[in-house]
């Protein structure tokens, strides 16, 4: 039964949730932070339970794959004092196979908050795919008069993408004022 408190919020959750190699996965950066232990710690767990996670279940990112994500993601430069290596990678079968490696109370109850997220990514990818469909037949039923309606009606199904912050050093113009005086000048 669901309880309408969650030890961690549902978007928290769905943020950490990238598509990478074609999978969903979280990285053990993400998941040690949720699951409240150092990603030292989960790593620790996860190689001495190496059987228990197969290519499948995890995965370790490629340099260009982490490269990729760092303007996603906050990460610590490495010539400062920061990571040394690259994250793990853990689809949502993996992510389900920690909780039989991490034990503690907080673990299972953050388990289960990322296993009913991945279940609600995946019912939300299915009402849209729905909706593409349907949506596709029914421009193949009425004529292009309504070809607008539709293009307006995909547009809004596509997520916009954010806008790009500029950088560098951006002049505005002052814009030259006039003052009328007493005798109209």
């Amino acid at each position: 039964m669901a309880t309408s408190y969650s030890i961690v919020p549902s978007a928290r959750i769905q943020n950490c949730i990238y598509l990478i190699r074609g999978q969903k996965v979280m990285l053990s950066t993400d998941l040690a932070e949720l699951y409240g232990v150092s990603e030292k710690v989960l790593n620790q767990a996860v190689k001495r339970n190496a059987e228990r996670f197969p290519d499948d279940f995890m995965f370790q990112l490629t340099a260009e794959e982490f490269a990729d994500l760092r303007s996603q993601i906050v990460t610590s430069n490495v010539g400062r004092g920061g990571r040394r290596y690259v994250p793990f990678a853990f689809t949502e079968q993996g992510v389900a196979m920690l909780s039989s490696v991490l034990r503690s109370p907080r673990a299972v109850k953050v388990n289960i908050e990322i296993m009913r997220a991945f279940v609600r990514l995946r019912q939300l990818l299915v009402t849209h795919a729905d909706l593409a469909r349907k949506l596709e037949e029914l421009e193949k039923q009425y004529d292009a008069q309504f070809k607008i309606v539709f293009e307006a009606i995909r547009g809004l199904m596509t997520e916009p993408e954010p806008p790009r912050k500029q950088i560098g050093f951006h002049v505005r113009e002052r814009r030259a004022t006039y003052r009328i005086g007493r005798n109209g000048r």
